[in-house]
């Protein structure tokens, strides 16, 4: 299910914090009351091989997201006890000690399934018994979105459960969300900050296609 160009679901989702607090976080509230871009990253499981490296890669990033007025979010399908274990565990151990953004703990996955995320590749009910049988891990794959002081998603990806993520790719979006915010332009392929950008218009296209490509 594509967000992108959407508010993101206003739901509240318990949440664990590096001090073992456990509360209610909306992430469409967080972007619009705290008036900042938000990223939220969900990884399959706590206390597995590929997240952790992906948890310490936003930790490490932290202060060029906080120079972008830009809240980082982790999520997954685990509970507030098992986020607090793991970041209780430590770094060569396999663990996030030292992460200190809030992670979501979506255990009865209501923003999981809203956001269409979960890892089931089949979904069975067997009517004699009643019972429902699922194909699949049921957890997220590592989803990514971007979501702007209005609450509007502008960026959303999608990788599967091996290929862990590019942060330094979210922190260019965001660069590039805003500088079309500040001046209006248009960011062609592979532009960075201090890079030429261009008016969206045929010479504008033009213009920058002569100067770059040739």
């Amino acid at each position: 299910m594509a967000f992108v160009g959407k508010r993101f679901p206003d739901l509240n989702v318990d949440a664990m914090n590096d001090m073992g607090d456990t509360f209610k976080l909306n992430v469409l509230e967080e972007a619009i009351n705290n008036k900042k871009k938000v990223v939220l990253f969900w990884y399959p499981k706590d206390f597995t091989f590929v997240c952790p490296t992906e948890l310490h890669a936003f930790q490490a990033a932290m202060a060029e997201f906080e120079k972008r007025n830009t809240i980082v979010i982790g999520a997954s399908c685990d509970t507030p006890e098992v986020h607090f274990a793991w970041l209780n565990t430590a770094k060569d151990n396999g663990g996030i000690e030292g992460v200190t953004y809030p992670i979501l703990a979506d255990s009865n996955r209501n923003l999981a399934s809203t956001l269409g995320i979960l890892d089931i590749t089949n979904e069975t009910f067997n009517e004699e018994t009643g019972i429902v049988t699922v194909e699949g891990d049921n957890v997220t794959y590592r989803a990514t979105y971007i979501i702007d002081e209005e609450g509007i998603v502008q960026h959303e990806s999608v990788n599967n459960m091996p290929l862990g993520r590019n942060v330094n790719e979210y922190i260019r979006i965001i660069d590039a969300l805003t500088h079309v915010q500040e001046k209006g332009e248009v960011c062609p392929a592979n532009w960075e900050e201090g890079k030429t950008a261009m008016n969206a218009n045929r010479d504008g296209v033009a213009e920058y296609l002569k100067a770059h490509l040739n």
